[in-house]
């Protein structure tokens, strides 16, 4: 098994083909201290790109919204990406050999640890809540990442209904 260090290197190589390959030009942040790793200019419009490298198990695919700076293998500091940080957190999977494309106003303004994107229905046919791996696969570059589509509703949120006057 490749180090966590070679891991991430590869799945950054793989994710920059692929922005390169969807028509953007690449630069790289100089140093380690960045939220990002690579930055997209798209048309002109530059985007933050935090890439994951994850190993779904075929149903799941878990991606990590956060990054630990180690000293001498112990945790120095936990950092948790937000849409203030990152535009964009790509997880490439190994698994499916994917690229899964999430937008920062997912994490939002606090951010969250991690999220779970779905490549086969859940065992006990729950809807409501569930991220489909399909829906991240082909990001839209032309719009800010940062701003949430209107009209649309987060995965997380609850449904509300009526209750009937009876």
């Amino acid at each position: 098994m490749a180090s966590l260090k070679r891991k991430g290197d590869l799945a950054e190589s793989r994710v920059a083909a692929d922005l390169i390959a969807r028509g953007c030009q690449l630069s790289i942040p100089f140093g380690e201290d960045s939220d990002y790793d690579l930055i997209a200019d798209y048309d002109g419009r530059l985007h933050r790109v935090q890439v994951k490298y994850t190993k779904s198990d075929g149903r799941v695919i878990k991606v990590n919204c956060r990054s630990h700076s180690l000293t001498k293998g112990k945790v120095r500091q936990t950092k948790i990406y937000t849409s203030a940080t990152v535009d964009w957190i790509v997880a490439y999977d190994p698994t499916t050999d994917r690229f899964y494309y999430v937008p920062s106003w997912i994490l939002g303004t606090g951010g969250m640890t991690g999220l779970l994107l779905r490549l086969t229905p859940t065992l006990n046919g729950q809807s409501l809540g569930i991220r489909l791996a399909e829906d991240y696969l082909d990001p839209d570059f032309s719009v800010d990442p940062s701003m949430e589509p209107a009209g649309f509703e987060p995965a997380a949120s609850a449904l509300q209904t009526r209750r009937s006057a009876n």
